[in-house]
C-alpha cells in the first residue's frame, strides 16, 4: 500500500500529540509481527558478515557504508525462496525492517575500531587486549541509543524530518511488500551473481587460496595466483627484454606507488560513492603521487631506504645522497625504495589532513542553521498536551536518564582504568557528546550525512592541547589518549545517535514499534562487536610481537587505513606543533587549508554546483593510488551504465543498470571482501599449521 503521510501543513500546524494519534490510527501496524525470533537471528548474522565487509572496506578507503539496503534485499530474497520452498513463512514486512536495524547497526561496529582505536595503538605503540575495545564500543554504542531515543520524538514524531537514506528504505521495503516483489528478487540475485563472479576472481588472484588448493590439496610443488597488478607483464619484460622504466622527475613510477590494479572491492565501491566524490579523490592523488611527491623525493623532503650494508634498519638518504652513492658505485638505483608509506607518513599526510579537516569544519560551520536548528527544539517549541498516545510503544524515557549517568560512569572508569585518562575529562566530554549528537542527527535528519568526523576533532583538539599544557606544567609526557578517547567517546555516541535515528525512519514510516527497534540496535550492536573486534586483531595484529612498530604492523600497500592516519595526524599535531616540521610541509599545511577554505566557500556560493570536495581529494592523497583509481573507474563505469538505461523502463538494462545498481555494487563490496578476509585468516591461522 502507499506510505501514509502528513502534509506540510499538519506537520507545521498540529500538536505532538496530534500527530501521535493520527499515527497510531493511520500507520501503526500492533499486530504485525516485528522483532521476531528469526529476524533478531537474521539481522545478527548478516549485521556479523556485512560489519566484516565494513571493516575491510574501512581499511582500504576509509569510508564506512550503509548496508541497511543490502541486508533488505538479502533477507527479502532469502525468505522469498524458502517460502516457495516450503520451509518457512515469508518475512513480513516489519520483520524485514526489525532485521535492518539489527543488520545496520552491527554494520558501523567498525567505526571505532579504524579511527580512534587504531589511531592510539600507533600513537601509543602498544597493543591494548581485545576484552578493552569490546567492552568500550558496546558501552558507547548503547549509550547513543539512550542518547537517541529522547531526540527521536522531536525529529521524527513532531517534526517530521526527512531522513532520506532512513526514508529510502522505507520506501524500497514499501516497494518489496506491495505486490512488486519481483523486483527485489531480481536485485537479491543480482547481488549474489556480482559477489559469487567477483569471489571467483578474489579466490584466484588470492595466494593462500592458491596454495592451500595446489600445494596442499592436489600435492604440487607450485601454485598459480592471478596478478593483480595489471602492469606485471611490463616489468616482467623490463626485467627480460630491458624495456624502458617509467619515470617521473627521475623517479621510477613504482617508487611512487603508481601501479595500476585490478581491485573490484575498489570499482564497487565507486559505483555507491558516485562520479563527484570519486573524481575529487582522483584529483587529490594525481596532485600528491604525480607531482608533489616526485618533487619531494628529488627535493629531499622524502627519503629512502639506505641501501648500504649495515646500515641501520629503517635509516634513510636523501635522492642527492642516493645519487652520491650511486655514483661511488656503493649502490643501484634499484636498491633506493620509497614507496607509498614514505610518501604519506613523511610528508602528504599534513596537508591530505589538513584538507580533509578545514573542509569537513568549514562545511560544517557554514550551515549554521543545521546547528541551530539542532536545538531550537530544546527551548520547548510544540510541546504534546496531556495524555501521551505512543508511550506504551515508545522506549521510556527515563530508560535514558537512569541508564545513561550509569553508562558514563562506566566510561570514565574505563578510560582512567585502561588508558589513564582523567576522570574529570570523560565527565566534561559527556555533555558535549549530546550537544554534538545534536549537531549530528540533525545533519543526518537533513542530508544523511554524519559529520561525526569533523565534530571529533573539536574535543580532540580541545581535551589535547589542555593535557598538553598540563603535561608541559609538571614535566609529564602528554597522554595521547587523552584527546583520542575522548574524541573516540564523542564518535562512538553521536554517530550512533543519529545512525539510530534515520534506523528509525522506515520502521515510523511503516508502522513498527519503535521500542522493539531499540532493542534491535542494541542487538546489533552485539553482533557487529563480536564480529568485528575479533576479526581487527586477526587481521591487522596477528603477528604482533612486543616491541614491534603496531603501525607498521597495521598499515599495507593492501590496507591503508586512512581514518586511523588522520586521527593520528591531529594527534600528532597536538603534541609536536608545527615547529620541528620542514618548511615545505609548513607551506603544504598552508595551502592545503586555504584551498579547502575556497572551495568551501565557492561550493556555498554556488550552491553546490561546485562539486569538488576537499574532504575528497584529501582521502586521494593518503589512499593507495591504485585503489583511487579504481574508485574512480569504477565510478565512471556504473554512472555510464545509468546514464544509458536510466530512461528505458521496462528494458532489461533498465531493471539491471539502474534499479539493481546498488545491490550489484554491494555484491561486488561483498564478495571481495569476505573472500579477502578469508585469504588472510586461511595464510595467517591455517597454512602455518599444514607445514
Amino acid at each position: 500500500m502507499a506510505i501514509q503521510q502528513l502534509t506540510d501543513e499538519q506537520i507545521h500546524s498540529w500538536t505532538r500529540e496530534q500527530k501521535d494519534r493520527w499515527w497510531l490510527e493511520n500507520v501503526f501496524r500492533g499486530d504485525m509481527p516485528q522483532l521476531t525470533i528469526r529476524s533478531a537471528a537474521t539481522g545478527f548474522a548478516l549485521g556479523g558478515v556485512l560489519s566484516a565487509t565494513n571493516l575491510y572496506v574501512s581499511a582500504k578507503t576509509g569510508i564506512t557504508l550503509g548496508v541497511g539496503l543490502t541486508s533488505v534485499i538479502l533477507a527479502f530474497g532469502m525468505f522469498k525462496l524458502l517460502s516457495a520452498m516450503r520451509m518457512a513463512k515469508d518475512f513480513t514486512i516489519l520483520e524485514n525492517n526489525a532485521m535492518q536495524s539489527i543488520a545496520t547497526s552491527a554494520g558501523y561496529m567498525t567505526v571505532p575500531l579504524m579511527s580512534s582505536f587504531a589511531a592510539y595503538f600507533w600513537k601509543a605503540n602498544v597493543v591494548l587486549p581485545w576484552y578493552q575495545l569490546l567492552a568500550f564500543n558496546i558501552i558507547t554504542s548503547v549509550m547513543g541509543v539512550l542518547v537517541a531515543f529522547p531526540m527521536k520524538r522531536r525529529f521524527i514524531n513532531d517534526e517530521q524530518q526527512p531522513f532520506p537514506e532512513g526514508r529510502a528504505c522505507g520506501v524500497v521495503l514499501d516497494t518489496l511488500y506491495s505486490g512488486k516483489g519481483a523486483i527485489g528478487m531480481i536485485q537479491a540475485k543480482a547481488l549474489l551473481a556480482a559477489a559469487a563472479l567477483v569471489g571467483v576472481v578474489q579466490v584466484c588472484a588470492g595466494e593462500a587460496y592458491m596454495k592451500l588448493l595446489w600445494v596442499h590439496l592436489l600435492g604440487r610443488k607450485t601454485f598459480f595466483v592471478l596478478n593483480e597488478r595489471l602492469d606485471a607483464w611490463y616489468y616482467a619484460g623490463v626485467a627480460k627484454h630491458g624495456w624502458m622504466i617509467p619515470k617521473i622527475a627521475g623517479v621510477d613510477i613504482r617508487e611512487l606507488a603508481l601501479r595500476p590494479s585490478l581491485d573490484l572491492a575498489m570499482i564497487g565501491t565507486g559505483g555507491l560513492m558516485g562520479i563527484r566524490t570519486s573524481t575529487s579523490m582522483l584529483i587529490g592523488m594525481i596532485v600528491n603521487f604525480f607531482i608533489l611527491a616526485p618533487m619531494m623525493v628529488t627535493g629531499g623532503d622524502i627519503r629512502g631506504t639506505d641501501p648500504r650494508p649495515g646500515a641501520t634498519p629503517g635509516s634513510k638518504v636523501t635522492w642527492a645522497e642516493m645519487s652520491a652513492l650511486v655514483e661511488q658505485g656503493v649502490a643501484k638505483w634499484s636498491q633506493f625504495h620509497v614507496g607509498r608509506a614514505e610518501i604519506v607518513n613523511q610528508w602528504a599526510i599534513w596537508w591530505g589532513v589538513a584538507i580533509m579537516v578545514v573542509g569537513s569544519l568549514v562545511a560544517l560551520f557554514a550551515k549554521p542553521k543545521v546547528i541551530i536548528d539542532a536545538f531550537a527544539g530544546m527551548l520547548g517549541k510544540k510541546k504534546a498536551a496531556g495524555v501521551d498516545p505512543v508511550g506504551h510503544i515508545e522506549l521510556p524515557t527515563k530508560v535514558s536518564f537512569i541508564g545513561l549517568p550509569i553508562l558514563a560512569a562506566i566510561t570514565a572508569w574505563m578510560a582512567h582504568t585502561w588508558y589513564g585518562v582523567p576522570y574529570w575529562t570523560t565527565l566534561v566530554a559527556l555533555p558535549l557528546v549530546f550537544v554534538l549528537s545534536l549537531i549530528c542527527t540533525n545533519a543526518m535528519a537533513l542530508t544523511s550525512w554524519t559529520p561525526t568526523g569533523a565534530l571529533a576533532k573539536i574535543p580532540q583538539f580541545t581535551f589535547g592541547m589542555i593535557d598538553k599544557a598540563n603535561a608541559a606544567a609538571t614535566g609529564a609526557m602528554p597522554n595521547p589518549a587523552v584527546n583520542l578517547m575522548t574524541a573516540g567517546i564523542t564518535a562512538s555516541v553521536a554517530g550512533n545517535a543519529a545512525n539510530l535515528l534515520s534506523d528509525i525512519k522506515p520502521g515510523y514510516m511503516l508502522g513498527a514499534k519503535p521500542r522493539q527497534q531499540a532493542v534491535g540496535h542494541v542487538i546489533g550492536i552485539l553482533a557487529g562487536a563480536l564480529v568485528s573486534t575479533p576479526l581487527f586483531y586477526a587481521m591487522f595484529l596477528s603477528t604482533y610481537k612486543p616491541g614491534d612498530n603496531v603501525q607498521a604492523k597495521m598499515v599495507s600497500d593492501q590496507f591503508a587505513m586512512p581514518s586511523a592516519v588522520q586521527w593520528k595526524g591531529v594527534a600528532d599535531i597536538i603534541e609536536g606543533g608545527f615547529s620541528h616540521l620542514s618548511p615545505s610541509i609548513v607551506w603544504s599545511l598552508v595551502l592545503a587549508a586555504s584551498v579547502a577554505l575556497v572551495f568551501e566557500a565557492v561550493k556555498i556560493m554556488t550552491k553546490g554546483k561546485f562539486w569538488i570536495s576537499p574532504v575528497s581529494i584529501g582521502l586521494g592523497v593518503v589512499l593507495p593510488p591504485d585503489a583511487t583509481f579504481c574508485m574512480w573507474a569504477g565510478a565512471v563505469l556504473f554512472h555510464f551504465l545509468h546514464k544509458r538505461y536510466e530512461h528505458r523502463d521496462g528494458t532489461a538494462g533498465h531493471t539491471l543498470w539502474v534499479r539493481s545498481l546498488e545491490p550489484i555494487c554491494a555484491g561486488m563490496i561483498a564478495g571481495a571482501a569476505l573472500l579477502g578476509i578469508g585469504d588472510k585468516l586461511i595464510d595467517v591461522f591455517l597454512l602455518p599449521r599444514l607445514h
